[in-house]
């Protein structure tokens, strides 16, 4: 993972936020490489979720046809919104600070192992992670007890590593940066939204919220589309934004910030069909990562518990990969895919709604009355065909751009060995991007400053630039370029040659085969068009 965050630091794929001046814990600043990556990761997104969608064929493996539509909704939404929707209420995690170190810690994210010398038995804590983890615990362990790393036979340990939350009572608890037992707050609640004002004063009438997620837009938004266009049900409402979570403890990379990127879906559907449109987008969704290069070994399609599901879900899966910053054996979340029942929908209209046996029921105050009032508005929807009015059933697959990003980042990078520009094996750092994902899709090279070839060179570079992102590069030897395009994961490399004078072809080259082969000059805009499209393949 350092090899990883350092090719992103020096060929300019993200960067800390505010960095001159110490950086901004949890907020990232995607860099000219890495702007066109995620870019490309929601186009792809986009084109295969929404604009390719033919909404008068049912895909493979779906109950029927569907349409799909978009929408773009702002980051502050009315308070309201906020409550009824549970996230007022509901959206925290559980902190605990350490008196002595003054630093705070997410509850669940803390793990240590207990530990006995002599009469004494500790929890040593951690924040870290697999075998980082295990060697912080020991070094901690020993530091505690005054012991040296040829002691360390001395200590006896009655568990593996565990969670913080497994432990009741934290008096004989060593905190991650603390000399002394005892020094961490009971856990307490710590809600996730960013709060804000809105207009000249600064008071409790006037806040509001930086928006969690993009969902509740689309939901609020559901009469509008419904009178606006002419969807029918099955339908599905997207959209990209950002989203703002407060998170205590923001960590690994991009995968845990503050500000980050979604790309939702929700559709909505009928009640008894809608098991069946979970199943479908459940392993579609699951498949649009395998089709743009993550390795089924590295990713899996989790259902959850039923103790994990909201008190609102109907059943949940993650689809998750295997992060190097992780423990062998552990899986972070790429994107949940969520059958959401119709909480959200009767929620915006009758208010915030909790369970109560099998059914979902406003909530209500001391007085009686709704906790939090809905909208009133009705959005039910009405079958013009069979006659019916129902609230529609919700299935929400919601991934995060970021993570997605970082995921395909971490699945393409590699180090092999290919011949250098004498042609000698030398190491090489390569990023095997699917070429839809690539920010660069090619390189156009004259072998030499001379004879002609810089020109015929900027001809094809001029001639790709309209089609895609291309890169023209003519300084040091051609090797060398091969291989800084290499490594920040540009597929195909154009290269003009003595022979290109005599003939009019060029040679490609392929990243991943490291196989060239000559095409004509003027072909270079169709050939590199169906490359990256899948439509050509590379000759055999």
């Amino acid at each position: 993972m350092d090899a990883i965050v350092s090719l992103c630091r020096r060929r300019g794929f993200m960067f800390q936020s505010s960095e001159i001046y110490g950086g901004l814990n949890g907020f990232w600043d995607y860099g000219p490489l890495g702007v066109e990556l995620k870019r490309n990761v929601r186009e792809a997104w986009w084109r295969d979720m929404v604009t390719s969608h033919n909404e008068l064929v049912a895909p493979p493996g779906a109950p029927s046809s569907f349409a799909m539509v978009g929408l773009d909704c702002t980051i502050i939404m009315h308070p309201q919104v906020w409550k009824c929707s549970g996230h007022y209420d509901l959206f925290h995690d559980y902190m605990v600070d350490c008196r002595e170190s003054k630093r705070r810690y997410r509850h669940d994210q803390v793990q240590g192992r207990w530990v006995v010398k002599d009469d004494q038995r500790i929890f040593v804590a951690t924040e870290l992670v697999g075998a980082e983890a295990e060697e912080d615990v020991l070094h901690k362990a020993l530091k505690f007890f005054g012991l040296r790393a040829k002691d360390a036979e001395s200590l006896r340990w009655e568990s593996p590593l565990v969670s913080l939350t497994t432990v009741e009572r934290f008096d004989r608890v060593l905190a991650p940066d603390a000399k002394t037992l005892g020094t961490l707050t009971p856990p307490r609640e710590f809600n996730l939204m960013f709060k804000t004002y809105v207009g000249a004063l600064s008071g409790e009438e006037n806040a509001a919220f930086l928006r969690p997620e993009t969902a509740q837009g689309i939901f609020v938004n559901f009469k509008n589309v419904l009178d606006s266009t002419r969807v029918k049900l099955p339908f599905g409402i997207a959209q990209v934004g950002k989203s703002f979570r407060n998170e205590i403890t923001p960590r690994n990379f991009t995968f845990r910030s503050r500000e980050f990127e979604q790309m939702e879906i929700e559709f909505f559907c009928r009640p008894e069909t809608s098991r069946a449109w979970y199943e479908y987008w459940r392993n579609r969704r699951y498949q649009w990562y395998v089709d743009l290069g993550l390795g089924r070994e590295r990713l899996r399609l989790r259902d959850h518990e039923p103790s994990e599901l909201s008190h609102y879900s109907c059943g949940t899966a993650d689809v998750e990969y295997a992060f190097p910053f992780l423990a062998p054996g552990d899986f972070g979340e790429l994107e949940g895919v969520a059958h959401r029942g119709d909480f959200d929908l009767r929620s915006h209209m009758e208010g915030k709604l909790v369970r109560q046996g099998d059914a979902l029921a406003v909530e209500v105050g001391p007085d009686g009355q709704p906790k939090y009032r809905g909208s009133g508005r009705d959005l039910a929807y009405f079958d013009d065909e069979t006659r019916e009015k129902f609230v529609p059933h919700v299935i929400e697959p919601s991934a995060g751009a970021d993570r997605a990003t970082l995921a395909f980042l971490c699945e393409a990078y590699q180090e092999d060995e290919a011949p250098d520009e004498s042609g000698k094996p030398a190491k090489r750092t390569v990023l095997r991007l699917h070429p839809r994902l690539a920010p660069i899709k090619a390189a156009v090279f004259p072998l030499v400053k001379k004879d002609g070839m810089p020109e015929i060179a900027r001809d094809i570079y001029a001639a790709l630039k309209p089609l895609c992102n291309v890169f023209y590069d003519e300084k040091g030897a051609v090797g060398r370029r091969y291989r800084r395009q290499d490594e920040i994961g540009t597929p195909f490399c154009i290269t003009v040659d003595s022979q290109t004078a005599a003939d009019g072809t060029v040679t490609i080259r392929d990243r991943d085969t490291l196989k060239q082969w000559r095409i004509r000059a003027d072909d270079c805009p169709a050939v590199i068009s169906g490359l990256i499209s899948g439509t050509a393949q590379i000759p055999e």
